[in-house]
């Protein structure tokens, strides 16, 4: 009888528990049994002023990755904002973005993130300050879908670019011309023909994200891919 009496309390304790476990899980989804705990551990390796890569899939994306030869056809730079991470990013429009949203956006929720080699010494926040401060003027503007070196639209890659340079001294890639990328694929000539007839401006200064992810200046922080 006293056999079955603690058979009967252990099978309550263990169902119990479980059940505890369950609701913790569920309420806590940051609790130490979480699955989540893995990728919480990488984001905290992110830092104020990191630039992070993923491969978009719409059309236009495709033939940046075709004229480029790369993987990568969206960037943004990260801001810890208030203690949370953001993405700020050149879509339509210029805006900021919960990292996590921003992740789930690329194919297969992969990225790349990078960040400069001497960020210590050159990141204070003094610099993170001013690149905050410098990136406010391009919030709300229109995405560049023409690739324009101008600050009246603005596109992925030329904004990272262009903060990095006016705000923290530091020319993260030297620029290209349009003509210097992979322009004969048809997919590519669908979409320049969409967009500027017969007029390319092949001489148009850019930068793409493959150039910023290639650059020198710069060390990977964590690669999904």
């Amino acid at each position: 009888m006293k056999k079955q009496k603690y058979l009967f309390l252990i099978i309550t304790f263990l169902l119990s528990f479980g059940c505890a476990l369950f609701v913790a899980m569920k309420v806590f989804p940051n609790n130490p049994f979480s699955g989540n705990k893995a990728q919480n551990t990488v984001l905290d390796k992110i830092q104020d002023g990191d630039i992070i890569f993923q491969t978009s899939e719409s059309p236009q994306c495709e033939a940046v990755r075709i004229a480029t030869n790369s993987k990568f056809s969206h960037c943004g730079i990260i801001y810890k904002i208030n203690g949370n991470l953001f993405v700020f990013e050149a879509v339509q429009p210029v805006k900021l973005t919960r990292l996590e949203d921003w992740i789930q956006h690329g194919k297969d929720n992969k990225y790349l993130v990078k960040r400069l080699k001497n960020a210590a010494e050159i990141l204070t926040p003094s610099t993170l300050q001013k690149m905050k401060d410098y990136s406010q003027q391009f919030n709300g503007k229109e995405y560049d879908a023409y690739f324009e070196w101008t600050d009246t639209r603005i596109y992925c890659s030329e904004l990272i670019w262009k903060i990095y340079k006016n705000a923290a001294g530091i020319e993260l890639s030297k620029l290209k011309q349009l003509k210097d990328f992979n322009l004969t694929d048809e997919k590519v000539q669908k979409i320049l023909k969409e967009r500027y007839g017969n007029e390319i401006p092949l001489e148009e200064k850019v930068v793409a994200p493959s150039d910023l992810a290639d650059s020198d200046l710069l060390k990977t922080v964590i690669g999904t891919y």
